[in-house]
């Protein structure tokens, strides 16, 4: 097997992406970018379409499969987990191919050559991950919670569940570091939810499932809801933002040392009284968690949202998107000196300032130039030189 640095093992990659566009990619400045893993790939390549009457097959795309497949074999080999590649291929065939090896300070970009969010700060988080909660000394528990009915409730629905013993349920507490709730108690001395107790009844599981109003994980499941168990890449995470409206019941937050998990709806964050209201009541219309993603927080110019940058001027803002665009450019000058802000997002030509670019390899030399100013990875970069012949 060719190595991943020798430019046979690439070959029938620029071969098949000079096929689907050579006009193009042979042009002035023309250039093809894209991504191959250990787990998947992204090519730019029009999408192929079957023959009339019958399903695409494996047959049909077989070159590109070969080709990605040679890649990740060499990936394999040389340990790699996944490289970005730009290739400049001319009208007589040379090609230049650029890989660009990841930077653990960069996060992938999507799809393409291009890197994402570069990681300054060795295990930096974005600002919503650091939240914590507020302290409330005088919280109490909700009127509804009521561990008698609770467990009524629960026998009746699901009797022959088995449940934890008090032991069990000490080693859980010994193994978060916390007490649990009466309710949780109450709830997995009914039922402690292992698959093992339920052989191959999955009938049984969905009982249980409706008999708690979510789909319940196993005593030895339970785990705390803290930030690190809630991961979300930089480009996402930064454009969260989290709030509290004041009639609201739960801090809105990514994680707190207080939150056990005990269940998911597959959905999205339930909003209930107590276990007690939740189990008897279920999730009624608009029982769902606080949104922080709104204004004035968040805010979105673009041509359904916002109509302007002033729009979006407010002392709270944090996150600002500029989306799809039809105007003149538009100016950053309304928010400069907003206390909050701190992500900003602009589709190509929107600004009136900042220049495009679209080329991944000035990205990735403005990119390292960034890195080596916080002295953290840089993201590396081979050439490899070939020639794939005339166009046939």
């Amino acid at each position: 097997m060719p190595s991943i640095h020798d430019f046979a093992t690439w070959e029938p990659v620029p071969r098949l992406l000079r096929a689907a566009d050579a006009e193009n990619i042979a042009a002035p400045g023309g250039y093809v970018a894209g991504r191959i893993g250990r787990h998947g790939s992204s090519l730019p390549m029009p999408r192929r379409r079957p023959q009339p009457g019958r399903a695409l097959q494996i047959e049909d795309m077989q070159d590109e499969f070969d080709a990605v497949e040679r890649v990740r074999g060499a990936l394999a080999d040389a340990g790699v987990d996944d490289i970005s590649f730009a290739a400049e291929i001319s009208r007589d065939g040379s090609a230049v191919l650029h890989l660009l090896h990841p930077s653990p300070a960069a996060e992938p970009g999507i799809g393409n050559a291009h890197p994402g969010s570069l990681i300054l700060v060795e295990d930096a988080v974005p600002e919503p991950w650091r939240r914590l909660p507020e302290p409330v000394p005088a919280a109490v528990a909700a009127p509804s919670v009521d561990p008698a009915s609770l467990e009524r409730t629960l026998r009746e629905r699901i009797p022959d569940a088995i449940g934890a013993t008090e032991a069990e349920i000490a080693a859980a507490e010994a193994r978060l570091g916390v007490v649990l709730p009466d309710e949780l108690k109450v709830l997995y001395r009914v039922t402690r939810a292992r698959w093992e107790d339920r052989g191959d009844d999955y009938e049984a599981a969905e009982r249980v499932s409706d008999a708690v109003g979510c789909e319940l994980l196993s005593l030895d499941e339970l785990y705390i809801a803290d930030a690190p168990s809630r991961p979300s890449p930089w480009k996402f995470a930064a454009m969260k933002a989290v709030g509290t409206p004041p009639d609201a019941a739960v801090q809105g937050l990514v994680g707190s040392p207080g939150w056990i998990v005990f269940g998911d709806n597959g959905g999205g964050d339930l909003l209930a009284d107590s276990l007690t209201d939740l189990v008897s009541n279920g999730l009624g219309e608009g029982r769902r968690g606080p949104r922080g993603d709104q204004p004035p927080a968040v805010a979105r110019v673009n041509i359904g949202s916002l109509s302007s940058v002033e729009a979006a001027v407010h002392p709270d803002l944090e996150v600002l998107s500029i989306g799809v665009w039809e105007g003149e450019p538009l100016s950053l000058a309304p928010v400069t000196g907003l206390p909050r802000l701190r992500t900003l997002t602009a589709y190509p030509g929107t600004l009136a300032d900042p220049l495009e670019i679209a080329d991944p390899l000035p990205i990735v030399a403005l990119a390292n130039e960034l890195l080596a100013l916080w002295d953290r990875p840089p993201i590396t970069r081979t050439t490899l030189e070939g020639n794939l012949g005339p166009v046939a």
